[in-house]
């Protein structure tokens, strides 16, 4: 296929999908499709919510629907999808309360794929999922609702996303990207389509299953060095040892790796583990290490809203009705994705104890907390507080003078052990 008979359709414009669909529009004929109306309007108007491309730079891809030259089109309707010859899925692939993976969104897009999908087409996949998840779980929806078969009609591939919300710096463009097919030849075709933009260069996996684990083992791997430091900060604690001079210290060694404790939700590290542990279980084994790591990192929340009451307690601060404010509430620093947000473990865990809890999160949309958990976000910090919880290291919180903030003896606890350490109570 001649590259300028490549028609690109990227299915799910969220944090993934957009970065991804900008980047091919500068150089191939692509489709941004999504269900959200909404989200479809403000994208064809230059505005992206999730700011992880800004104004400027999205309307310089921007075409109109009848364009025949390279650019983006953004559209809800299925139809202007069906001349494309290859289809990339970005949706979220998130996990029930029992932390059990949910696929809908996988297969519901894979459903509106097969509608249109033709000979010769390429379906690939970004979405993280467990290995085989692609072919033995996606590719029936697509061969029932096609009719077509696979790998003789129609093929697949899978180039796991490794975008990093909020990060300026590591852009889709500038991350190596892992790539496979379904056979050695789409392999090579998926690859060469990915080489064409990605500047950072690719890597071409010998199978979709092993670029599948590829994935999941990140987010697994990262997952697991922060228990293991969060357990060191519960540790040094009781010792009465600042965690963060203790990792400053060993962090002066060449090969030690420079993890902090924290919080571990949004929709990759909080998430990721779970896919893997599922599979693992499917075929007998029980994964002891992913799983501990994950139960450690779970329960960091209510650990967290624990400490800051001991220390309210030590100064002999009132807890029912006292008056906190916890800053931040999305899954992290500089980036306004509120996505399976640990930081919500914290707020829900002081309310049970009777606190009044103010939320200030400059980079959060009011709306959207309110609709996801309930919560109103103040527009100004108050005075008078009992205690300040820094909980999402946001730059703007570096400009505060948060002890002006406090009642006398009041508690300013930093969960992210970014402010100055002379001027807190306690830290993580």
């Amino acid at each position: 296929m001649e590259l300028k008979d490549i028609k690109i359709a990227v299915i799910g414009l969220g944090y993934v999908g957009l970065p991804l669909a900008r980047l091919f529009a500068t150089k191939y004929s692509v489709i941004g499709y999504d269900i959200n109306a909404d989200r479809i309007s403000e994208l064809m108007l230059g505005i992206d919510s999730t700011l992880e491309v800004d104004g400027e730079t999205l309307k310089s891809v921007l075409v109109n629907e009848n364009s025949k030259s390279k650019g983006l089109f953004c559209t809800n309707k299925l139809e202007k999808i069906k001349d494309c010859n290859y289809f990339i899925i970005t949706v979220p692939t998130p996990v029930d309360k029992n932390n059990r993976p949910i696929l809908t969104p996988l297969f519901k897009a894979s459903e509106t794929v097969g509608t249109v999908l033709k000979e010769g087409d390429i379906v690939i996949y970004e979405s993280t999922v467990y290995p085989g998840a692609t072919e033995e779980d996606c590719v029936p929806v697509l061969e029932k609702v096609s009719g077509l078969s696979f790998n003789k009609n129609f093929y697949a591939g899978y180039s796991p996303e490794r975008i990093n919300p909020g990060d300026k710096e590591h852009t889709v463009e500038k991350i190596l990207k892992v790539t496979s097919g379904s056979t050695p030849e789409i392999g090579i075709k998926v690859d060469n389509l990915y080489k064409s933009v990605i500047t950072a260069g690719t890597h071409l996996a010998p199978s979709i299953k092993v670029a599948e684990a590829s994935k999941v083992i990140e987010n697994s791997q990262r997952d697991i060095n922060i228990a293991f430091v969060n357990e060191l900060s519960k540790i040094f604690n009781k010792l009465g040892i600042d965690t963060h001079s203790v990792l400053e210290a060993a962090g002066t060694k060449w090969n030690f790796l420079p993890f902090k404790p924290g919080l571990v939700g949004g929709h990759c590290i909080g998430v990721d583990p779970y896919y893997l542990s599922q599979k693992a279980q499917e075929v007998g084994y029980h994964p002891e290490i992913i799983l501990s790591g994950r139960r450690l990192n779970d329960g960091m929340g209510v650990y967290v809203a624990g400490e800051l009451l001991k220390v309210m307690m030590k100064k002999l601060l009132p807890i029912p009705n006292s008056n906190v404010l916890m800053l931040g509430c999305t899954f992290k620093e500089n980036c306004p994705d509120i996505r399976n947000s640990k930081a919500i473990d914290v707020y829900d865990e002081l309310k049970s104890y009777h606190l009044n809890v103010d939320v200030f999160d400059p980079w959060a949309n009011s709306k959207e907390v309110e609709n996801e958990f309930g919560i109103k976000l103040v527009r100004e910090i108050n005075y008078d507080y009992h205690a300040i919880i820094l909980v999402v290291a946001h730059d703007e919180f570096l400009n505060l003078n948060l002890r002006t903030h406090l009642v006398k003896d009041g508690v300013l606890f930093d969960v992210k052990g970014i402010l100055d350490n002379e001027i807190v109570d306690s830290r993580l």
